[in-house]
């Protein structure tokens, strides 16, 4: 699937989580840094580890999914940057990534 994303404040966008958010500046870091949370194994595990252990018991084992060929192109719009990820990663457990990475400061424009 072909996910196309807006952060239409991109200084805006960050998680909760400052060891899982984005730390990028310019759309090509942007989409190194979301191609990484999609591709390695590692960024659910860390997620994971995060949660207590009763928490983590009950983790749907599709949002601990990776994609080991994601890939991810970012351009600059005006103010914002665009991410087009293209991944095998489900629906679900891409925007639970990204709203680790983003929090709230994301838009999903379309997925195809």
């Amino acid at each position: 699937m072909k996910f196309y994303i807006s952060l239409p404040e991109p200084e805006h966008a960050r998680g909760a989580l400052p060891a899982l958010s984005f730390s990028a500046h310019g759309a090509d870091a942007f989409a190194e840094q979301l191609r990484h949370a999609l591709a390695d194994r590692a960024y659910p595990q860390a997620w994971l580890a995060t949660l207590d252990e009763d928490d983590a018991e009950h983790v749907d084992p599709a949002l601990l999914a990776v994609d080991a060929e994601a890939r991810v192109s970012g351009s600059q719009k005006g103010l914002a940057i665009e991410l087009v990820a293209d991944s095998r990663i489900n629906g679900s457990a891409f925007k639970h990534r990204m709203r680790l990475l983003a929090g709230s400061h994301w838009q999903l424009r379309d997925v195809r």
